[in-house]
């Protein structure tokens, strides 16, 4: 199977989840984070969900980590690039959303993507392996090419892991967890 088929099979998915089933499952997954050994770092990357893509409500997380009192990172894209500028999202961060449905921040305090500690990563779908598929854009792989070796890349899914191997390619970069509503998997 390629990789529009398993965006195919996960969009599909995704679209017979209820809202109280995402918001349920985006909790447990919240949860389901707590027991990763990632909580001494200083700085975490999160998305803001695309609401009509029915994404992983990372509101939840959010609250984890200014819980923790952590620097967070949100993302504002490129779509000339391809790539995406990181801000620090603090009190005073506005967030507008963009022509894909994707809240960003309109300004704010930049962020070099190398001091970016943890990213907590979309998806439709990966594997045992831990590779993953996005949208198909490749926005998030330029993203971890820019990071420091050593950031750990977190992905959030509704679904656990695809019994096929994903396919991929050497621009592909791998998680190193994958956090669903029942289960943590480590790569």
């Amino acid at each position: 199977m390629d990789k529009s088929k398993f965006r195919k099979k996960y969009n599909s998915k995704r679209n017979e989840l209820s809202d109280d089933e995402i918001e349920s499952k985006s909790l447990s997954i919240a949860n389901q984070c707590l027991k990763l050994d990632i909580w001494n770092f200083d700085i975490y990357h999160i998305f803001m969900p695309i609401k009509s893509k029915k994404e992983v409500n990372t509101e939840y997380l959010l609250h984890i980590l200014q819980g923790k009192d952590k620097n967070i990172a949100v993302s504002k894209s490129d779509f000339d690039t391809f790539e995406m500028n990181n801000f620090l999202l603090t009190d005073n961060t506005t967030f507008e959303i963009n022509p894909y449905g994707i809240p960003e921040p309109i300004n704010g305090i930049s962020l070099d993507t190398n001091q970016i500690q943890v990213v907590f990563v979309p998806l439709l779908a990966f594997d045992q392996l831990g590779n993953r598929i996005g949208y198909g854009k490749g926005f998030y792989d330029r993203f971890f090419k820019a990071c420091n070796a050593k950031t750990i890349k977190v992905g959030l899914s509704f679904f656990k892991a695809d019994s096929d191997n994903l396919p991929h390619n050497s621009c592909d970069i791998k998680l190193d967890y994958c956090v669903t509503p029942f289960e943590v998997y480590a790569f």
